[in-house]
């Protein structure tokens, strides 16, 4: 007589390894989270320093037909009174003057923690 051996395991995996699995990707996502946060932060930092600068370029370049340095301003739809230059989106001119000599503006972004930032062109650029 010959007997037959009924393989009784069956394929998959335990309550246990899934909890653990799940608790894994629970900690990395945790981590993903924190990191991202950060780097928003930094993104719209650079999104103001990036506007001053822009700003600084397109100030120059109405100098030289004008001969004269313009108080910049904001519109609702962004834009500005200096041809060609546009506010990036979240950031909000705090301050301006223009004279015939030199420009400053001072710029912010609500979720940035490390602004307002000045550009002086007197002073030598960003501060």
């Amino acid at each position: 007589m010959t007997s037959t051996r009924v393989n009784s395991r069956k394929e998959g995996f335990t309550l246990v390894e899934l909890l653990v699995v799940v608790a894994i990707l629970g900690i990395l996502a945790a981590i993903a989270v924190t990191m991202l946060g950060g780097n928003k932060d930094k993104a719209n930092c650079a999104a103001v320093k990036s506007d001053l600068a822009n700003l600084a370029r397109h100030q120059e370049a109405y100098f030289v037909d004008e001969r004269v340095y313009v108080a910049i301003s904001q519109n609702a739809d962004r834009s500005s009174n200096i041809p060609g230059f546009t506010w990036s989106q979240g950031v909000i001119l705090v301050s301006s003057t223009g004279t015939n000599s030199g420009w400053t503006a001072t710029a912010r972004h609500p979720v940035c923690t490390t602004s307002p930032f000045t550009y002086d062109s007197a002073a030598g650029g960003l501060r």
